[in-house]
């Protein structure tokens, strides 16, 4: 993480779902990625550190990670009285982003909506953000339509629930592909470099160089 930006983690929903608020410390401008739920403790971060939020972001459209975006969208937009984008994921999880009570209802969970982001993002897209450039990609697999924020320049990705510190992202739904997404990650991810940080939606950041020596899975 280059020092000109700054990292808090916030564990969000029963499922201690990793949103990640990531801020300029020169200009306090922030976005925050995959808001699952518990919306009082990101806006307790954002209040205490008097951010301006650009953007919410979602890699992809599981309850625990998008769950919580639209109330957060508008707390926002009413603090900071302009309207806050949702961005992403990819359209084809457009069907789980309109059905998240009824994932949380399969947990027993209350309190989740569902979300229609102000724009899909596409892979191979540019985002603008904080004074950096995030490269979008798509790695299918967990989802249809799930994609990574990688920063070519501070060397650091938000990879959703693709990639973790030895394991990869479930692949055990209806339409999730264990092949499809091993491949994904071997084509989309393995190919940024070892020197990258990888900040996985679940447990703690690890490195390619790491995920590909010691991964089970990528063996």
């Amino acid at each position: 993480m280059q020092a000109s930006l700054s990292l808090e983690i916030v564990p969000v929903t029963a499922f201690g779902q990793n949103c990640s608020i990531l801020w300029s410390p020169a200009t306090r401008h922030a976005v925050v990625v995959d808001p699952g739920g518990d919306v009082s403790r990101i806006m307790a971060f954002i209040t205490e550190k008097d951010l301006t939020v650009e953007a919410i972001w979602l890699t992809h459209g599981h309850l625990d990670h998008a769950g919580g975006a639209d109330a957060l969208r508008r707390e926002l937009t009413a603090r900071q009285e302009q309207a806050v984008p949702v961005i992403g994921p990819e359209r084809a999880d457009e069907p789980l982003l309109s059905s998240i009570p009824q994932q949380a209802a399969l947990f027993g969970l209350t309190g989740l909506e569902s979300v229609r982001p102000d724009r899909f993002v596409t892979h191979g897209e540019t985002l603008e953000a904080l004074g950096h450039h995030f490269e979008v990609r798509h790695v299918p697999g967990h989802t249809p339509g799930h994609v990574v924020f990688y920063d070519p320049a501070a060397r650091f990705a938000f990879v959703g629930d693709t990639l973790f510190r030895g394991g990869v992202g479930r692949t055990d739904f209806p339409y999730g592909d264990h092949d499809q997404l091993v491949a994904a990650i071997r084509a989309q991810l393995l190919p940024l470099g070892d020197d990258v940080t990888i900040l996985p939606g679940h447990g703690p950041a690890t490195t390619i160089g790491a995920e590909r020596t010691g991964n089970p899975y990528l063996a």
